[in-house]
């Protein structure tokens, strides 16, 4: 929640982007704020896009919850402006990671849901990481066209990466200067950092046991062998003034609403402001493990699934009886259930892992899933409601995202007490195709919503639930 009094226009910022996949950007994210902490400065950290698991190694490095920026996700600039406004306005220097190539986003035509339309958002200046292996004089030619490709940003430096030696470096620097293009800020010889551990989904979700205190020195102190952070915290501080936007002030009810959201090494795929918009509204969020607990919190009045990977850990879950008798009870009292992607799979009959195992869940949703060897699904997605349902009225529109290798194996509306309350319009897609498996007070969906840019949602969903008790008190 914004306040008036603490509203600033000048936060010193800085995006870290990349000219595609691949070229070291959270490797390199990670560094310069590994190096900014050991300077003593307050770091705050977001990621342009969807992305659940780069925010995790960017929330160890800085200390504090990482935020997403997504234009296309989160409904555009004025949100994205509160957002960053709120998040970034404690912090001494703020660091955005990039998603993909710089350009490259939602569209083909169009900066949407791109590094580039949140730098221009946020009049952020940019450094650029190349992936120089094998390239010397070109790389002129490739900042060149990044710099000049949109008069609305700001490429302020270039970071040379996988560089072969320091003559080398001194090339890319020469060109670069010799056609009066941003300087070279780093040149970072391959090899310089320890590889980030990496699953199918991307990184391994990061932790104080893979990602060290230790490992983080090494990688500040080799930026600033090879980097110039005295540059870099320069060009921030040159950042422009943002846009103002209105301050936001949310009466938050009286009654708190339980809502336990599962937490653990299973299920941890969830976005912050999504969190701090249920608390605004109401909402006292409680953590709980479908790993190691044994039971669910007491007087819930809801639950909350993210994502994750329960497949890893399906043999474990199968095998907490405790916790699934908890959940299948919860269930029958009529408290509300809501699940995305990893939580659909726990709720559903099992998990079929791509070994062939299956491992039985809570069985509420009438279908089992397995895990394909190749991914199943990667895009952004509307919903669209087709009754009322949880998150708003017949024909309220949310938006989100999927990234999942598992699939249903059999279809929950061939049950007749399971409806679909969604119409799923995919990004690249013209056709629109039910989903949404809800019956009575539960509801499963394999997108990953962003309610915090859609806050009627969430005020939708918790009238809901206290009318559902309203109704409950008086018989």
């Amino acid at each position: 929640m914004i306040h008036e009094s603490t509203i600033k226009t000048s936060y010193p910022r800085i995006m870290i982007a990349g000219t595609s996949s691949g070229v070291g950007k959270t490797t390199i994210t990670l560094a310069i704020a590994a190096a900014f902490r050991a300077r003593g400065l307050n770091v705050q950290m977001f990621k342009v896009g969807p992305d659940f698991l780069d925010p995790t190694y960017h929330g160890i490095v800085s200390g504090k919850p990482c935020y997403n920026l997504d234009g296309w996700m989160m409904n555009g600039k004025h949100y994205i402006l509160r957002l960053f406004w709120e998040a970034a306005d404690q912090a001494d220097i703020s660091i955005i990671e990039g998603v993909m190539g710089f350009f490259d986003g939602s569209d083909p035509v169009d900066n949407s849901g791109s590094s580039a339309e949140i730098a221009e958002w946020l009049d952020c200046p940019i450094l650029l990481v190349i992936n120089t292996h094998g390239i010397a004089r070109s790389v002129a030619a490739m900042v060149k066209g990044y710099a000049e490709f949109s008069d609305r940003i700001n490429i302020a430096g270039v970071i040379a990466n996988y560089c072969g030696s320091h003559r080398h470096s001194e090339w890319l620097n020469e060109s670069l200067m010799g056609f009066g293009l941003p300087p070279l800020i780093a040149a970072l010889p391959r090899g310089a950092f320890p590889t980030l551990p990496s699953r199918h989904l991307g990184l391994i979700t990061a932790t104080d046991t893979n990602i060290t205190e230790d490992t983080l020195q090494t990688f500040g102190a080799t930026f600033e062998k090879f980097g110039q952070v005295d540059a870099i915290l320069k060009i921030a501080n040159q950042a422009g003034r943002l846009q103002s936007v209105e301050p936001v002030v949310t009466a938050v009810p009286q009654s708190k609403l339980r809502l336990g959201y599962a937490f653990d090494e299973a299920f941890h795929f969830y976005y912050q402001d999504n969190f701090d918009a249920f608390r605004s509204r109401g909402f006292e969020l409680i953590p709980f493990s479908p790993i190691h607990d044994k039971s669910l919190p007491a007087d819930l009045d809801c639950l909350y699934f993210g994502g994750g990977y329960p497949e890893l850990h399906a043999a474990e879950l199968s095998e907490n009886l405790g916790m699934l008798n908890s959940i299948r009870d919860l269930a029958k009292s009529g408290a509300f259930i809501y699940v995305e992607c990893g939580g659909l799979m726990y709720i559903s009959r099992g998990i079929e892992t791509t070994n062939g195992e299956f491992y039985p869940m809570t069985g509420l949703l009438p279908a089992g899933t397995r895990m394909l060897e190749k991914r199943k699904m990667l895009g952004y997605v509307e919903a669209k409601c087709l009754a009322d349902s949880f998150f708003g009225p017949k024909d309220a529109v949310l938006r989100g995202h999927e990234f999942h290798y598992s699939e249903l194996l059999d279809n929950p509306l061939d049950d007749q007490d399971w409806k679909s309350v969604y119409s799923l319009q995919y990004r690249r897609s013209k056709k629109a195709i039910p989903e949404g498996y809800q019956r009575g007070n539960i509801l499963a969906s394999y997108v990953h919503v962003h309610f915090a840019s859609k806050p009627e949602a969430i005020n939708h969903f918790a009238d809901v639930i206290r009318k559902s008790k309203q109704r409950g008190i008086n018989g």
